[in-house]
């Protein structure tokens, strides 16, 4: 039976996509942003992690004093714990229909493009399990069900078209359009990134483009002119959200026991984010947020 491995299935989110919508977290991911909100993602197994500042010292865990487990046992506290675990297409198909009520509410709601809610595939990189992902949107399409896929388009360009086929939404990442950049922030070039949101653009599938505005770094208006030009010829580009910066995930870098680069930048949002949402707006709908 097929399986994956996930990390968190998020419910009633309304950020990612039209309507209020399920969110499954795939874990893995292909890139390595040095802004990643989401780090616990980017291990493609479980992780054990350990938290300190939990820790009651109760023995329970077995861990001896060189650090070595002894047994396993589960924390009370919660200060050791597993970072995803494996699922199947019937499994999931269980948990995202307990939202199904929600869904079919939220029909006509809010989001870009006032579309029904339903459930989105994001990560982590959902194209990184894409036999997985595949079958689950198979599912979802049987059931009626709206499906989003939240990409960074870092993959294999005959899955992501055959996702974008089954999908309602292609939520789509575009963090600059220089490849050598690319690979310093991201941790490998964009060409086939670029290359894969033209083809997508032949699609049947509605395209969100998300752009993360990270201060220093990729919020210049030259920068965003490029990103601008790249995309405005796009015809089934449906909106493009504006996501502003933050810092708060520093705590998830030290859960699993990695620096956070991005320390020093502010955790405020890009002095230039008025004129971004203006540049844009000219073209698409626009909004600041996912």
């Amino acid at each position: 039976m097929i399986k994956a491995f996930i990390y968190n299935v998020m419910r009633y989110s309304i950020h990612d996509g039209p309507g209020i919508r399920t969110t499954v977290f795939f874990k893995g991911c292909p890139l390595s942003c040095l802004w990643c909100h989401n780090p616990e993602s980017l291990c493609p197994e479980p992780q054990r992690v350990f938290n300190e500042k939990k820790c009651i010292k109760c023995g329970r865990c077995g861990i001896t004093d060189s650090g070595a487990a002894t047994e396993s046992s589960d924390c009370p506290t919660a200060a050791r714990e597993t970072i995803g675990y494996e699922i199947t297409i019937p499994e999931l198909m269980r948990e995202i229909n307990k939202d199904r009520l929600f869904y079919e509410e939220s029909a006509g709601g809010g989001g870009a493009g006032g579309g029904t809610g339903g459930v989105t595939f994001s990560g982590g990189e959902p194209m990184y399990q894409a036999e997985f992902l595949l079958e689950a949107l198979a599912r979802c399409r049987e059931e009626r069900i709206n499906t989003a896929i939240d990409t960074s388009g870092y993959c294999d360009t005959a899955a992501l078209l055959k996702a974008a086929e089954m999908a309602n939404y292609v939520l789509y990442d575009i963090k600059c359009i220089d490849s050598e950049k690319h690979q310093r922030y991201c941790g490998a070039p964009n060409d086939s990134i670029l290359k894969n949101l033209r083809l997508l653009g032949d699609a049947t599938t509605k395209l969100l483009i998300r752009i993360p505005v990270i201060p220093g770094i990729n919020d210049d208006m030259q920068e965003m002119a490029t990103i601008f030009a790249y995309i405005k010829g796009i015809a089934n580009i449906e909106a493009v959200h504006l996501l502003p910066y933050h810092n708060i995930q520093t705590a998830k870098y030290e859960k699993i026991g990695k620096q956070y680069e991005l320390s020093a930048v502010s955790g405020d949002e890009s002095p230039n984010m008025d004129k971004i949402r203006s540049l844009f707006d000219t073209q698409f709908r626009t909004k600041v947020g996912g």
